[in-house]
């Protein structure tokens, strides 16, 4: 986000009853896949109102994000760094899970970003990454809104990214969050659902190269 006044008017958008809805349901989600975490980086956090939630639920959250002006939008309790993703500056094996919450798509090296993402997270760390649906109903609706922040999606390729995920992460996949108008609903749905969601833990190999080098 380019300015304060940018940040500011997301922040106003994101508290709008529709898109509170939508993040219950995430939070919902998060909630219980991260339930054996307890350090958790969430990366492309914006105004960190979904982490906000989860640090309510007793979970320490740090949120990475390129804009500093959307960080300062933050609630209280949740650390934020400014920062690219794929440059992140944190020690090896620092979080217990990661969460990119409709955030990966628009992060110009992605694979790059995994590959980082990987290195903080401790050896049994998980991975929790939720896409836009480009094949869904609220996908192609809001690619008709010129001003819609769908528009800066850099990756739609939902089977390239999957693949790129599966190098470091043995990663469970569903459909999530059925969108049709103002109406949102449970749905599985690939026509329905606005999300696609990969989650799972580091690749055992991954595991052991990262243990070895801390060993050196």
């Amino acid at each position: 986000m380019k300015d304060a006044k940018e940040a500011n008017k997301y922040a106003e958008i994101c508290r709008e009853a529709f898109w509170q809805k939508v993040f219950q349901v995430e939070v919902e989600y998060l909630n219980v896949h991260l339930q054996n975490s307890r350090d958790i980086l969430s990366v492309g956090c914006g105004p960190a109102m979904i982490e906000g939630e989860l640090v309510k639920r007793g979970l320490h959250v740090t949120g990475l994000d390129i804009s500093e002006e959307a960080l300062r939008c933050a609630p209280d309790g949740v650390r934020t760094v400014a920062g690219r993703a794929e440059d992140m500056l944190f020690p090896d094996s620092s979080f217990d899970a990661a969460i990119f919450v409709v955030s990966l798509q628009f992060i110009e090296d992605y694979p790059k970003a995994i590959k980082r993402t990987a290195a903080v997270l401790r050896p049994e760390g998980k991975i929790i990454i939720m896409l836009l649906n480009p094949r869904s109903v609220f996908y192609k609706a809001m690619r008709l809104n010129p001003d819609s922040y769908v528009n800066l999606i850099r990756h739609t390729n939902l089977s390239r990214i999957e693949q790129d995920i599966r190098k470091d992460f043995l990663i469970q996949t569903e459909y999530l969050l059925g969108i049709k108008g103002e109406n949102i609903f449970p749905s599985q749905d690939p026509d329905l659902a606005a999300l696609y969601v990969m989650e799972g833990p580091k690749r055992r190999d991954i595991r052991q190269r990262g243990s070895d080098e801390s060993e050196r």
